[in-house]
C-alpha cells in the first residue's frame, strides 16, 4: 500500500511541478556554470548506495570542501541556491527517487557513508527501511543548517548533538509506520515549507 501510495503521489507532484522545475532550472543554468542537478551517493535500505537528486544550490565542487552546509549565508551557495534552499525547493527532484523505488515520500533522511559509518549498531536499524524525503528529525531540524552555522565546529555538533537526535526521532517513526502517520507528516512538512 505504501509503495503505490509513493508511486502515486510523486508522479502527481512531478507532473504538476514541471512548469516550476523549469524555471528553477533555468535560473540555475543563468547565475551559475554547471548542471541544474546536483546527484550524491547516499546510503539507503539494508546500506544499498544510490544517487540522491536535488537541484544545485551550489558551485561546482563545493562539496570539495565539505559535505555539511553551514548556514544559509555558506559562500559556496549561490543567490539562487540561497532562495531554492530557504523555500526547500531543492529537495523536489527526490520525487524522482521515490517514483523509481529507491526513497518513500516519508522516512528516514538518507545519509552520506561518511556518517552511516559512525552509527552504532542499534542505530543502524534506520536503514532496515526505506529512506524519506521528509520525516519527524526533518520537522524538528527544518533549520538544521543554522544550527550548525551558529556552532563553533558544526560536524562535531551535527555528530555529538544533531545526529543521534535525529535517529531517535527516526526510531519513533520506525515504531509505528502507518498511511495515517506518512499523511500527518507530508502535512506538517507542506506547513512548515509554506511558513
Amino acid at each position: 500500500m505504501k509503495r503505490l501510495f509513493d508511486i502515486l503521489v510523486s508522479l502527481l507532484v512531478l507532473i504538476l511541478f514541471l512548469p516550476f522545475g523549469i524555471m528553477i532550472s533555468i535560473a540555475i543554468l543563468g547565475e551559475s556554470r554547471g548542471g541544474v542537478f546536483y546527484r550524491q551517493v547516499r546510503v539507503g535500505k539494508n546500506g544499498v548506495h544510490f544517487r540522491l537528486w536535488k537541484f544545485r544550490t551550489m558551485r561546482v565542487d563545493a562539496d570539495k570542501l565539505g559535505k555539511l552546509t553551514v548556514g544559509m549565508r555558506d559562500p559556496r551557495i549561490t543567490r539562487v541556491g540561497y532562495f531554492i534552499r530557504k523555500s526547500k525547493l531543492d529537495e523536489f527532484p527526490q520525487f524522482i527517487n521515490v517514483f523509481v523505488g529507491e526513497m518513500s515520500i516519508v522516512g528516514p533522511r538518507p545519509e552520506v557513508q561518511e556518517y552511516v559509518d559512525l552509527y552504532t549498531l542499534e542505530q543502524e536499524m534506520v536503514l532496515s527501511v526505506k529512506p524519506g524525503i521528509t520525516d519527524y528529525a526533518s520537522l524538528e531540524y527544518f533549520k538544521e543548517n543554522e544550527l550548525l552555522g551558529q556552532s563553533e565546529n558544526p560536524r562535531e555538533t551535527y555528530i555529538h548533538e544533531i545526529m543521534p537526535a535525529k535517529i531517535e526521532l527516526n526510531k519513533k517513526y520506525i515504531a509505528n509506520p502507518t498511511l495515517g502517520q506518512d499523511i500527518k507528516i507530508m502535512w506538517l512538512t507542506f506547513l512548515k515549507m509554506v511558513k
